[in-house]
């Protein structure tokens, strides 16, 4: 037998069964073991749809799995009455749950469908013009062909880039230790800073005059104790004691805001 006549066979074979299959009423003891043979004898047609879509970034074990249980949802969903083959009935489902897997599994970012959709057809466009065209078409090339805007090819390019993601232990550089993300920016103590800063201000307002003005000869005029004392006419031990009072009232204040 030759393998033309092995792989007719075969076909035939499996045509039968999924024939069998649909003739079979539902919950016919019959019906599972028949269901497990029909699927089994249709593997290869699943096989062939994920060989397609392989080596596009996605492996082909995912790939198989995918088209399985699209053969599975065909099988099971299949009706002989409407008058049209197996084949061309599961094909459609097969890739159809590819597609699916590719739109809303393999996004390293969350986008838009009619983003993803448009990446799509972008990228069809892209190999149909090439071939035409000679060269690799351009944006108004592309928007022509597809009847859209060159503002919304552009944002379907833009988008695409959601597609992979770049993981952040990438080398910065090919002979470089330094990591992508040792490259971030680190956590800014301004933003600390600044919430202190509008908490003094309440909480400067709480002291007394006499506080406000040490407060403000010692760390806005940058004065000794010493010349504080001689400035407003105390001893500088008594400076000392107020100035203590003063911060203590402020990190009280600065703490329960």
């Amino acid at each position: 037998m030759t393998v033309a006549t092995e792989a007719a066979t075969t076909t035939d074979r499996a045509s039968e069964l999924i024939t069998a299959l649909s003739e079979l009423p539902a919950g016919h003891p019959a019906r599972p073991a028949l269901r497990d043979q029909t699927i089994e004898a249709w593997l290869p047609l699943a096989r062939h749809l994920a060989n397609r879509y392989s080596g596009r970034g996605e492996p082909y074990d995912d790939l198989h799995q995918v088209a399985v249980m699209g053969l599975i949802k065909a099988v099971d969903r299949f009706d002989a009455e409407r008058g049209i083959e197996f084949a061309g009935f599961a094909i459609p489902t097969i890739i159809g749950e590819l597609k699916r897997h590719f739109r809303d599994r393999t996004w390293a970012i969350r986008v838009p469908r009619r983003l993803q959709e448009l990446r799509l057809a972008i990228a069809s466009a892209n190999s149909a013009l090439s071939s035409t065209l000679g060269r690799s078409p351009t944006v108004a090339d592309v928007a022509a062909h597809l009847g859209i805007t060159e503002e919304e090819v552009l944002e379907g390019l833009e988008g695409a880039r959601a597609y992979n993601s770049t993981s952040l232990s990438t080398p910065a550089t090919a002979d470089s230790p330094t990591t992508l993300a040792d490259t971030l920016g680190g956590e800014d103590a301004g933003f600390e800073h600044a919430e202190l800063r509008l908490a003094l201000g309440p909480a400067l307002a709480s002291l007394d005059e006499r506080e406000q003005k040490i407060i403000s000869l010692r760390f806005y005029g940058n004065l000794t104790q010493s010349e504080i004392a001689q400035q407003i006419g105390i001893s500088q031990m008594h400076v000392s004691r107020l100035l203590a009072k003063a911060l203590t009232k402020l990190r009280t204040q600065i703490d329960v805001s």
